[in-house]
């Protein structure tokens, strides 16, 4: 029986997916292994993706690069590029973020520049220096994980939501311009999935608008099925339900409120 040529394979060998130690990046990681692509993995911890990194290579046979970055860090593109200085990325999942909880007011500096380091200056660097370069070559793929929080302002998230906000407007902006150059983008927006950040910040239930949380790996792989058709999309079926619901059928104030009720009543603020 012949095997069906794997659409993911056609961007290319290597894929970088960053944030990857675990959550929807590790399951990238090992949906893009399963298609064949060697990888290039990126975090800050050492151990986790180390680990996740054997797995893979166990499980199906490719290639492993791991860089140990803080993705915080001004330099993190310079340390990426010096680490993989032989090895061209065709496809490019960015995944790290950091959000942090709470009223604005409660913010640091130091959680504002990790926050805007993380979610929005190190991707917009890594996307047009690895972009780029797939647009010159006229072959590629980048996915930004972004999230339902980005759709609208989120009370207690206000910070994380736009970032995010800005990592899906980049997306749908660049799919337009590289879609004639042989390079799809996507941005694929999630909804509250279990991810280990998620679990042990001990999430209550909330009742409104609230669907089933996903696992990592529905995500990934429903990302991976869209790629090359659509600039956005949202994961889930009750998260595009709600989603139609919240900014087609309700006043955007109406919306905004229910976000900022669902995360007070899930974070028990």
């Amino acid at each position: 029986m012949m095997r069906r040529k794997s659409k993911v394979i056609q961007y290319g060998k290597t894929a970088m997916v960053a944030g990857a130690s675990e959550g929807i990046g590790a399951a990238f990681a090992f949906a893009l292994a399963k298609e064949g692509m060697d990888l290039i993995l990126i975090a800050r911890r050492q151990e986790k993706l180390s680990e996740v990194a054997e797995k893979i290579e166990n499980q199906f046979g490719v290639k492993t690069i791991c860089i140990q970055c803080d993705l915080a860090d001004a330099n993190a593109l310079e340390i990426i590029e010096n680490s993989i200085t032989e090895t061209e990325v065709d496809f490019m999942v960015y995944n790290a973020a950091v959000s942090p909880i709470g009223p604005f007011t409660n913010l640091t500096q130091e959680n504002l520049d990790l926050t805007t380091g993380v979610n929005i200056q190190t991707p917009l660097r890594l996307i047009h220096h690895f972009g780029g370069k797939m647009v010159a070559r006229g072959k590629g793929a980048v996915v930004v994980v972004s999230s339902l929080a980005g759709f609208q302002g989120s009370g207690f998230i206000s910070l994380y939501g736009a970032t995010k906000a800005f990592g899906r407007i980049l997306a749908e902006g660049l799919w337009y311009e590289w879609r004639d150059r042989g390079v799809d983008v996507i941005a694929c927006c999630a909804g509250a999935t279990a991810t280990p950040n998620y679990i042990n910040s001990n999430p209550a239930k909330s009742s409104l608008f609230a669907p089933r949380v996903q696992s990592p790996e529905e995500v990934a792989n429903e990302c991976l099925r869209k790629l090359g058709k659509v600039p956005s999309f949202i994961s889930g079926r009750g998260n595009r339900i709600a989603s139609f619901l919240m900014h087609r059928i309700l006043p955007r104030r109406f919306a905004v409120m229910i976000m900022g009720e669902n995360t007070r009543k899930i974070y028990q603020m």
